[in-house]
């Protein structure tokens, strides 16, 4: 071949790659989304049916949007309502901007306060995952609180949860996204939430705060967690931000899939090629695999992968075709069909040419394409295992793998590391379906894995790189824990940004589940629940005496106390934990717990001791024996706290008149209930020098009759007690309280907290 033809031919194998690669990236057409004569956009925002303008368009009212042209680019919003609508996804979630809540000051004279809400209607929810509830500034309290809806019920529940954000200058506040209570914190939503309102205030009016400028605001707001990320600059520059991003889940009806489908008029997933998925409040709809479109059209979902990818791939390769037959017998010498520039299409040398050509070039266009397939392939391979070979080292996995080396003789030591593939598997590549807990630490998932065990997968949402030594601790003294009522620690995985520690699952749920649902209740005897508050007791006495270093678990409450089919307590959750030097007797923290259990000492003066475990343990007891919660809004302003309400009745000998009516049917009962009650007020003792030691604890609800401490010795240093509570009220929107810094991880109905006037 001629020397030109030859670069013809290579020009025409690079032309030809590159239009398939571009044809098969970008050339597919897209699948119709909306009904037939209705309008599918709103600016730059694409309406998928269900959602639509007009009459005919949508396929129910709470699908109405409306498109606002007096705007450039025009904005979409859910119809009569201000909300406005960012994007539509059909799989499930509708993406809107939310308003902040404002507290400003002025010379410690509050100057300006909004309480933003937003209700949506019955076919939507806050999407609690993708979203966290935020508070920004030096001296803030923030509350969220509405209704929330359980999954496939249409009754309605309250909430209320917050958290509070304290600092005394720009100084203290650490830049990179840390949102751990001081200058941010954050909070998860109840899944299911239908209604939320935000609510500010200031512990002082800004009035301590150093270096702050006359007017000072803090914010608070409900976000996209993935659309936030915390810096110090948000302490000055969100007052220029009025609306953030919000991610709203939304369904079909409010029924199962199972029940739609009995109504096949209504039944909305209409595409033959489609699925119906449950979820908490109704069921949705998708294309099945290898189909895209909208499958509440009818013939909505088309295949993907077949007829318009080929038509558009053979269309192509005629123009390259062309191009090559020309450009060929242009160049041929004479012999093989005249003067060079007219061909005879009966030639059979002619046909042998045209054919070798267009095989050569298939061939090679092909080859080609497998070429940079499997060279991208690597390189993405390549790129994920360097990945996770940084994220395995900055997690601490070489320090891991050596101290479970140099302990492979130990008898207790199980603890696997498990790869990031292992863990994706066992839940699914972590699909929210397997959620079977969040707290302030972290998302719990059930996982299954290989060899069919069942598994409890807690992933963290952020990690310390400058405790990294302390986490690599704590996995190693929880690998050695080898105690019946502790959660055993199965192994962990460094590979992930944040690590994912695996936990053995426990089939019956919480204490608190139990406890505050009347009917789980009535089957909790009283040596039921003695029994629970031994085993954990039993624990905490371990950990504060047996294990080396000591542990302060930190974080003691029935939420954290799953119970097995037998009713046998597993204490867990060991995020918020600290190791304490063979040195110390005491740790000086920032503030940390959740409010109703947190020790009040120790919120006063920020030093951490085994006796606010005690105390935590006391606030458990209490709920044992009254069956009540530990802070709830919905009692009188003197009930709302446990803690301070069970010790006031102990002290007036209205003892009887607040425990749970399910265990003090028999009279032969009252001595032994008085002795635990005695116990619970001396574990809840403000000072926490006065509180008993959990091996003191321990021993005595084992003993059971050894109780030792008489009904009659209900005055525990009142005194004491008085001044370090002085100031004490109950948390509600316009009341005050505080703390440096605290995270609440649990749902509750009500706060309340002490004042910090007594310090």
């Amino acid at each position: 071949m001629a020397p030109n033809y030859v670069m013809m031919v290579v020009l025409d194998l690079i032309t030809l790659t590159v239009i398939i690669c571009s044809s098969l990236s970008f050339g597919a057409m897209l699948p119709r989304i909306a009904k037939p004569n209705c309008n599918g956009s709103c600016g730059n925002i694409s309406i998928p049916f269900p959602f639509g303008m007009t009459q005919d368009c949508f396929l129910e009212r709470q699908f109405l949007v409306t498109c606002n042209y007096s705007f450039q680019p025009p904005k979409l919003f859910l119809w009569n309502t201000t909300i406005e609508i960012t994007s539509i996804s059909l799989a499930g979630q509708l993406k809107v901007l939310q308003f902040i809540s404002r507290d400003c000051y002025h010379d410690g004279i509050r100057a300006h306060r909004n309480t933003p809400w937003i209700t949506l209607e019955s076919l939507f929810t806050v999407n609690s995952i993708a979203n966290k509830f935020i508070a920004v500034g030096y001296d803030t309290y923030a509350i969220v609180q509405g209704y929330y809806r359980r999954y496939n019920s249409s009754i309605s529940h309250s909430y209320v949860t917050g958290c509070m954000s304290m600092c005394n200058s720009i100084e203290d506040v650490a830049n990179g996204g840390e949102c751990s209570g001081v200058g941010c914190c954050q909070t998860s939503i109840p899944k299911g939430a239908w209604n939320v309102t935000v609510a500010l205030s200031s512990y002082n009016n800004y009035t301590r705060v150093t270096g702050s400028p006359s007017n000072s605001c803090s914010y608070a707001f409900v976000v996209e967690e993935a659309a936030f990320s915390f810096s110090k600059n948000y302490l000055s520059s969100l007052q220029n931000k009025k609306e953030l991003p919000l991610v709203l889940d939304w369904a079909i009806g409010q029924e199962t899939c199972e029940m739609a489908k009995k109504n096949s008029t209504a039944y909305a997933c209409k595409s033959n090629n489609s699925d119906c998925h449950d979820n908490s409040n109704g069921y949705r709809c998708s294309c099945m695999q290898g189909y895209d479109g909208d499958p509440y059209l009818e013939d909505g979902c088309q295949d993907i992968d077949e007829c318009i990818d080929r038509n558009q791939i053979i269309g192509v390769l005629k123009m390259p075709f062309a191009r090559i037959r020309r450009e060929l017998y242009m160049h041929v010498p004479s012999s093989f069909g005249g003067d060079g520039t007219e061909c005879n299409h009966d030639n059979p040398q002619r046909k042998v040419r045209d054919n070798l050509a267009i095989g050569v070039t298939v061939g090679v266009a092909f080859l080609v394409l497998i070429v940079c397939g499997c060279s991208y392939t690597g390189f993405q391979r390549r790129k994920m295992l360097m990945m996770k070979k940084k994220f395995f080292q900055e997690n601490g996995g070489l320090v891991l793998q050596q101290r479970l080396t140099g302990q492979e003789g130990s008898s207790n030591n199980t603890t696997k590391i498990f790869t990031a593939e292992e863990l994706e598997r066992a839940t699914n590549d972590f699909d929210k379906d397997r959620v079977i807990g969040q707290g302030g630490f972290g998302t719990v998932y059930k996982g299954y894995l290989k060899d069919n065990r069942i598994v409890a997968i807690k992933k963290s949402k952020v990690i310390d790189r400058n405790q990294i030594e302390q986490f690599i601790n704590e996995v190693i003294v929880l690998s050695q824990i080898n105690h019946r009522n502790v959660v055993k620690l199965l192994g962990c995985c460094l590979e992930t940004e944040v690590p994912l520690l695996v936990y053995e699952f426990i089939n019956n749920g919480t204490l608190s589940e139990q406890l505050h649902d009347k009917v789980k209740a009535s089957t909790l005897s009283l040596d039921i629940r003695l029994r629970v508050a031994t085993e954990t007791a039993g624990v905490l006495c371990y950990l504060h005496s047996a294990a080396y270093p000591p542990i302060i678990h930190r974080d003691i409450k029935s939420v954290n106390i799953l119970l097995d089919k037998s009713y046998t307590a597993k204490v867990s959750d060991f995020g918020a934990s600290r190791l304490v030097p063979a040195d110390q007797t005491e740790l000086s923290t920032l503030v940390q717990g959740t409010l109703g259990y947190l020790d009040p000492e120790y919120l006063q003066t920020n030093q951490l001791t085994e006796k606010s475990d005690v105390y935590s343990f006391g606030v458990v007891l209490a709920e044992l024996l009254t069956g009540r919660k530990a802070v709830c809004f919905d009692r009188p302003e003197e009930e709302r706290s446990l803690a301070n309400y069970f010790t006031s009745s102990v002290e007036k000998d209205h003892l009887f008149d607040i425990l749970d009516d399910n265990i003090v049917c028999d009279e032969r009962n009252r001595g032994q209930l008085k002795s635990v009650a005695m116990l619970a007020q001396r574990c809840l003792n403000v000072k926490g020098d006065d509180r008993p030691t959990m091996k003191e604890v321990a021993a005595e609800l084992e003993g059971g009759s050894r109780l030792k401490h008489s009904w009659a010795q209900t005055d525990q240093n009142s005194e004491e007690i008085e001044s370090l509570l002085q100031g004490t009220e109950p948390l509600g929107f316009g009341y005050e309280y505080s703390e440096q810094s605290i995270h609440i991880d649990s749902i509750t109905n009500h706060i309340t907290l002490p004042r910090p006037g007594g310090r």
